[in-house]
């Protein structure tokens, strides 16, 4: 009896053993697919983190870029626009190295015109032109020559489609029944009383030397019109 009691304790055992063992195993392998699990939650909550850090850059740098995109247009076109304003465009010819039509910045000078075309030629006459007037855009400039025979043509002009400005002088002077002794030919300022042939090509050689007259008292700067003849066409005349 005793070896059987003790047989039976040993089995018993052995049991317990294996059962303590079973519970063992299946505790750390769900402790482990436990740890598994968090591990993989956490890897995947770190990728999802980076990939959101990511994306954010990523945006952030497309909204940079196109800030400076938008910046630099905003620029460019600003630049265009002040170019545009600052720019004018003359046309000039007579002896000049190359005649033609030009653009150049605004508040620049006959002497400029004739840079920007190549220089004058060897017989230009520089004598009957002022190479210090300002430019205006549409103007037309006529470099003389020393070998031109005396015209009535302006030397520098305004006028749209034509050398002369003879026309618009005539237009002016039927709207306003005065004469604009900055734009008139000889033809017109002839007509003045008092003021002759010779006179009126002083008048076109005074403005084209000295540019534009601001004030009709300026004609009296000529030669040969003085006080007295400035009272008879002062009521005539205007700039």
């Amino acid at each position: 009896m005793n070896k059987n009691n003790k047989k039976q304790k040993t089995i018993a055992v052995v049991i317990i053993y294996i059962i303590i063992g079973i519970i063992i195993y299946f505790y750390i392998n769900n402790n482990i697919k436990i740890n598994n699990t968090q591990e993989i939650e956490e890897i995947s909550t770190y990728e999802e983190d980076i990939s959101k850090e990511e994306k954010q850059i990523s945006e952030t740098k497309n909204n940079d870029e196109n800030n400076i995109t938008n910046n630099n247009n905003n620029k460019e076109n600003k630049e265009n626009a002040e170019n545009i304003e600052n720019e004018i465009i003359i046309h000039i010819t007579g002896a000049i190295k190359n005649e033609g039509v030009y653009k150049l910045k605004s508040q620049s000078r006959v002497s400029d015109a004739v840079e920007i075309a190549g220089g004058l030629r060897e017989d230009a006459d520089t004598k009957k032109i002022n190479l210090a007037y300002l430019l205006e855009d549409g103007m037309k400039i006529i470099i003389p020559s020393i070998n031109d025979e005396e015209t009535e043509e302006e030397l520098i002009t305004k006028q749209i489609g034509t050398n002369n400005s003879q026309e618009s002088v005539k237009d002016e002077s039927q709207n306003s029944k005065k004469i604009n002794i900055n734009t008139a030919s000889e033809e017109e300022l002839d007509q003045l009383p008092g003021i002759g042939k010779t006179t009126a090509k002083k008048i076109i050689e005074y403005r084209n030397e000295n540019g534009k007259f601001s004030n009709i008292e300026e004609i009296k700067n000529v030669k040969g019109i003085g006080e007295s003849k400035f009272k008879e066409i002062e009521d005539m005349i205007f700039v």
